[in-house]
């Protein structure tokens, strides 16, 4: 399918703004679709959700639509869809009820390579519980989080596993359908942070082996919420703590309060806006958003490439993103240089590429990086060529001029 740059990148007014934006990772643009989308659902009646009145049915549309898309978008039931404030929030709130059904000596196994959001919830959880927290390495020189480094921390007294489908710092993809075999071979749950993966490739939680998968909507044109998906019957089993008269239906049952019904219209929006990055494509929403997200891997595969030529003749370079199965994420530091500096050059040239840990504070330990991390170039489906040489050029640029004299 061809991927139209230009018809894409005519869906979002941000970009009119001038900046090229490598900062994706961290949340991206918003399309005019997504955006009137939520100015549709606050211009019309909304209500506690019901079916008496035109604000009740208009909520409950918005929610039973916005849980069918990202079912489809998943790969997942509608009835295991989970809405909440964020994935931190959600990660949260799961950890403390699954916690309820630990003991003092089972085991939590988290990994270095997740950003802090799918370890500290799990470390805090488990401390609570008496449980023992083991941790998954990865190796620096390459990136590669492998199954066996997940294998060495299993035992007998494993409840559960806390692991990244795509790091948010390097953009390394584990194996995550070998590591679900064998974790529950084990006999423990698979918790997943698809945050980061989920805006660069199709997801399908069954062939994943995920018990529990979170994103973020932001990640891919939606608005700011978290969303968690899993089995229903399996959700059957946990008993949150909540409020005496809400409902204990599943899978309502775990989110607190009136569900912002605006910020769900924007979420089926955008799921509709990935669906047609293919022109051309048949079939359900699911089936054309298996054709976007191929027509956007080998769109991004390829700007990937043209980065990584392009930062390989810049010698004062070190990348840290080096896993053979990795999202088109780059972290990289410069030698005898702050990153924070080149962030400032580059933004003073209209390059948005941030440096920090990003929250992935022990991936960036393990690096050498300290809490300090390094300079983030991230790709999203509306960079152009045009974005990475005006990047290329104004980190070239910052490596010509003395430090000290780059202009901040």
């Amino acid at each position: 399918m061809a991927y139209d740059i230009s018809a894409i990148r005519a869906q979002f007014p941000a970009l009119k703004a001038g900046s090229a934006h490598f900062d994706g990772p961290g949340g991206t643009q918003t399309p005019l679709p997504v955006i009137e989308a939520i100015s549709d659902a606050l211009a019309n009646p909304l209500a506690n959700r019901g079916r008496l009145t035109a604000g009740e049915r208009n909520s409950e549309a918005l929610v039973q639509s916005a849980r069918q898309a990202m079912a489809d978008l998943l790969g997942a039931d509608p009835a295991g869809v989970v809405f909440g404030r964020s994935a931190t929030a959600l990660t949260y709130d799961f950890s403390r009820t699954l916690a309820k059904t630990w003991s003092p000596g089972d085991e939590v196994v988290v990994s270095r390579l997740d950003h802090d959001s799918n370890i500290r919830p799990w470390i805090q959880a488990a401390e609570a519980a008496g449980a023992t927290v083991r941790w998954a390495d990865f190796d620096p020189a390459t990136g590669e989080l492998t199954p066996d480094d997940i294998s060495a921390q299993l035992g007998d007294r494993t409840r559960l596993v806390a692991v990244t489908a795509a790091s948010n710092l390097i953009g390394t993809r584990p194996a995550i359908p070998e590591i679900s075999r064998r974790v529950h071979e084990a006999g423990a749950l698979l918790y997943v942070d698809g945050v980061h993966y989920t805006a660069h490739a199709h997801v399908d939680i069954q062939q994943l082996g995920a018990d529990f998968f979170c994103c973020s909507p932001y990640k891919f044109f939606g608005p700011h919420l978290g969303v968690l998906a899993s089995r229903p019957e399996l959700l059957e089993t946990l008993t949150p703590d909540k409020l005496l008269p809400s409902t204990n239906a599943v899978p309502e049952r775990f989110e607190f309060g009136t569900l912002p019904y605006e910020f769900l219209a924007g979420t089926r929006a955008a799921v509709d806006f990935l669906a047609t990055l293919a022109p051309g494509a048949e079939g359900g929403r699911r089936e054309r958003l298996a054709s976007s997200f191929t027509a956007l891997e080998q769109y991004e595969a390829t700007l990937r490439r043209r980065i990584d030529e392009g930062l390989a003749a810049l010698d004062p370079i070190t990348i840290h993103s080096r896993a053979v199965d990795r999202t088109p994420t780059v972290l990289l530091t410069i030698d005898g240089r702050d990153t924070d500096d080149a962030y400032r050059h580059l933004a003073s040239r209209g390059v948005d590429a941030p440096s920090g840990s990003f929250y992935a504070v022990e991936a960036s330990r393990r690096l050498g990086l300290g809490d300090t991390g390094g300079l983030r170039i991230g790709l999203a489906p509306y960079n152009s060529a045009e974005d990475v040489d005006r990047l290329l050029e104004a980190l070239a640029d910052f490596l010509r001029t003395p430090a000290g004299l780059a202009q901040t």
